[in-house]
């Protein structure tokens, strides 16, 4: 299925859903102002795009994500252009300092940035380090947010990836945003980490 059939799925799809929204964060309210860090599970990659052009395109409000350097990372980038994202190649394993760089250019020039703490190989719900160096780099706030899903389709793959069932309720969950002030220790580093693998865990009980 090319990128631009699986963008109409998912917007049909994301069409379809009862959605229910709880933001601690305020980042709904937002129109102009600093690009933040959305951080989400790998699992739950399948609904962030529409979620993003639904909620904050019309606020001219632009994105990018961090996407592996991989041939699942290429069927991802694939669908996410067609979304009007910018895509930004890298992972822990691969290309992480150069795209860690490429990030903080995007944030400069204004795009909120996508990134999957647990992936792309997991372990599944166990963040990495990534979104609180570039948080750190930035000035960026982190923001988590996860959904629920009243029915679904669990993929027997690494991160149990989620696709909706049509007509199922969505429950979306965002936290309150976690701020990494640029001089710091690396205790302190792993302790936003924490925190931040913990409130992901959370908001998606």
């Amino acid at each position: 299925m090319t990128g631009w059939l699986i963008r109409v799925f998912v917007s049909v799809l994301g069409g379809t859903l009862r959605w229910q929204i709880d933001d601690n964060s305020g980042v709904l309210a937002l129109t102009t102002g600093k690009p933040v860090i959305f951080a989400f599970w790998h699992n739950r990659v399948f609904l962030m795009p529409y979620l993003f052009h639904k909620y904050w395109k019309s606020r001219r409000r632009r994105a990018a994500a961090l996407v592996s350097v991989s041939k699942d990372g290429d069927k991802l980038a694939s669908v996410l252009v067609r979304f009007n994202f910018v895509c930004i190649r890298g992972s822990t394993s691969h290309r992480g300092r150069e795209a860690l760089r490429e990030l903080a250019h995007a944030v400069k020039d204004g795009y909120d940035i996508g990134i999957t703490p647990d992936g792309p190989r997991g372990p599944r719900y166990k963040a990495q380090i990534g979104a609180v160096s570039l948080a750190q780099l930035t000035g960026a706030s982190i923001v988590p947010v996860s959904y629920t899903l009243s029915r679904k389709i669990a993929l027997n793959s690494w991160d149990g990836f989620m696709i909706p069932i049509p007509f199922a309720r969505c429950h979306v969950r965002f936290g309150p945003p976690i701020f990494v002030p640029p001089e710091t220790d690396d205790a302190f580093r792993e302790n936003k980490r924490l925190e931040l693998e913990r409130v992901l865990q959370t908001l998606s009980e």
